[in-house]
């Protein structure tokens, strides 16, 4: 991208070269420079592609002057970089993010549009269009600057939060989370931090990021099935990653207005405060929610508070809290799996089961299709 300024172009190149990689590496052996060998191949795959193209000829002059790769390949980190690139002005937030995931985040074109909840092919003609704004504005390979930064800042912390909850829970397939994608945000993460160490919201994301994830390793059991949070068992969590993450959320506190990131890093922190689940502070999680509810209008915030409702307050107010979101979460697995589980809660477990069953049928996530359809098959066993 630095070097050419053709996304489209340094992308399939360097999806060219990887995949040369993938052939000559384990033949032939890691060369002393992977990074050298990974330029220097896309770049031969470039010009290859422009020498092919005849409509592209008055580039191969200046793609042949360029041929030859310095052997001496700066060794640094471009993702951030890139990161700032696709969330620049000339995209509108929603392309931005988009495209952010795509290049950097490295999801599929159809696990974007399921965050989004759109179509597949909505979605990709989505990121072409902000492919090709980006070409166009020819806006230059680097960090933006202090007055372009707090513009395009608030579109990457949504990319990150995104590529984090794809990781730490996959939207579809056979596992329930891609650690690779949920390091890279937090990796992400803290490269923005160290980019703007005074930002409240930036250090909330990261706590949000680090107290979710240290719940990694119970979320899991030996048969490989989905543990529910009020079923981990909590001596597995990484108290290390608390520890960061709950100093991140108090030090946040007080250094400007609260933010959504700030508030869901504060319910994250209740959570993972809480020795055992019955200990959880149910109410404090319940006014956390109110209101991060009124500052987003998130769907999804109020099926969480219905949860927090019904823990707090009994089932018949979760269920209540349930009313006002089927209207915008219609035909969603998420809202059936809540409902059945306050339903269950209420003792209505014929209502639960049938609302399990839904759940189970929606979702793409084999793992929670698993938990899902195992929930249901528990209550038909019991009423048997």
């Amino acid at each position: 991208m630095r070097r050419h300024g053709d996304f489209d172009a340094a992308e399939d190149a360097v999806q060219e070269a990887l995949l040369a990689a993938s052939v000559h590496w384990p033949r032939d052996g890691v060369p002393e420079s992977p990074r050298g060998w990974l330029l220097q191949t896309a770049e031969r795959r470039l010009i290859d592609q422009w020498r092919s193209d005849r409509s592209r000829r008055d580039r191969e002059g200046l793609a042949l002057q360029q041929e030859t790769t310095p052997v001496d390949v700066p060794d640094r980190d471009d993702a951030l970089i890139l990161l700032f690139l696709c969330c620049h002005p000339s995209l509108t937030p929603a392309s931005a993010i988009a495209l952010t995931l795509r290049a950097v985040g490295g999801l599929t074109t159809a696990e974007i549009a399921s965050a989004f909840l759109v179509g597949e092919a909505t979605m990709a003609q989505r990121i072409s269009r902000a492919k090709e704004r980006i070409k166009a504005s020819d806006v230059p390979f680097r960090l933006p600057t202090r007055d372009e930064r707090p513009a395009r800042l608030r579109e990457v912390l949504h990319v990150l939060y995104l590529i984090f909850n794809e990781g730490y829970t996959s939207s579809s397939g056979r596992d329930l989370q891609r650690t690779e994608l949920s390091d890279e945000a937090i990796r992400l993460t803290r490269m923005v931090q160290r980019l703007v160490p005074d930002d409240a919201e930036v250090a909330g994301l990261l706590a949000l990021m680090l107290l979710v994830d240290a719940r990694r390793p119970a979320r899991i059991d030996a048969d490989g099935e989905l543990v529910p949070l009020a079923e981990q068992d909590r001596a597995l969590w990484d108290r290390a990653l608390i520890a960061e993450g709950t100093g991140l959320v108090d030090r946040a506190v007080g250094k400007g207005a609260v933010g959504e990131y700030q508030l869901q890093a504060a319910i994250a922190a209740v959570h993972d405060r809480a020795a055992r689940a019955e200990d959880t502070e149910w109410g404090q999680i319940l006014a956390l929610y109110g209101l991060l509810e009124q500052m987003t209008g998130n769907p999804v915030v109020s099926l969480n508070r219905a949860v927090a409702a019904a823990m707090a307050d009994g089932p018949s107010a979760g269920l209540a809290v349930l009313d006002s979101v089927d209207a915008r979460m219609a035909g969603h697995y998420r809202l059936d799996a809540v409902r059945a589980h306050l339903l269950e809660l209420a003792g209505d477990r014929e209502g639960a089961l049938a609302h399990y069953r839904a759940a189970a049928s929606r979702t793409t996530s084999l793992p929670e299709q698993r938990h899902l359809a195992k929930q249901a098959a528990r209550l038909r066993s019991a009423d048997g």
